[in-house]
């Protein structure tokens, strides 16, 4: 699936949802920190999506969707133990991108390959909005977060790491 299929099928699912979102577009950016200045919100509001490769023993290889806020570090020991894991990573850029349709900095929260688990952190629901480039470097999407978890359905779960307070 390449990024345009992606980015159609993402608009056709939320239309079809009757999800409440707007379109962003901006300059050509995939990190987080930066693109969330460019869109005027609070990084935490940022969907940060990441695609896990996870041993299940020797012989099965599993991948996740991880979705946490973009002011937070996804949390690998969580990641490792709710899968029962013996071994988790970052995944390939290759095989990320095979399994999002999309490049690294512009995979959506949404699994549409049958081989990708999704699991999002539930301090995503802290904000009431989410923000997240839409299979493209240039244009994002402002989704209510309610209609994101309705729509993705993601297991939720802690695997983001606790914010430093100071």
């Amino acid at each position: 699936m390449v990024a345009e299929d992606t980015y159609q099928r993402l608009i056709a699912l939320l239309d079809q949802r009757g999800a409440t979102y707007r379109l962003i577009d901006h300059a050509s950016e995939g990190k987080t920190e930066i693109v969330s200045a460019m869109r005027g919100h609070d990084i935490k509001q940022a969907a940060k999506c990441i695609v896990m490769m996870a041993k299940l023993g020797k012989k099965t290889t599993k991948y996740v969707l991880a979705i946490i806020p973009g002011d937070r570090r996804l949390d690998l020991a969580a990641v490792k133990s709710l899968l029962g894991a013996t071994y988790v990573s970052f995944a390939s850029a290759e095989a990320a991108e095979r399994l999002a349709g999309s490049s690294v900095g512009t995979v959506l929260p949404f699994a549409f390959h049958p081989d990708l688990e999704l699991i999002a952190d539930p301090s995503l629901l802290e904000s009431t909005e989410l923000f997240f480039n839409a299979a493209r470097f240039d244009r994002s999407v402002a989704l209510k977060t309610q209609d994101y978890f309705a729509i993705a359905q993601p297991r939720v779960e802690r695997i983001a790491e606790a914010r430093e307070h100071s």
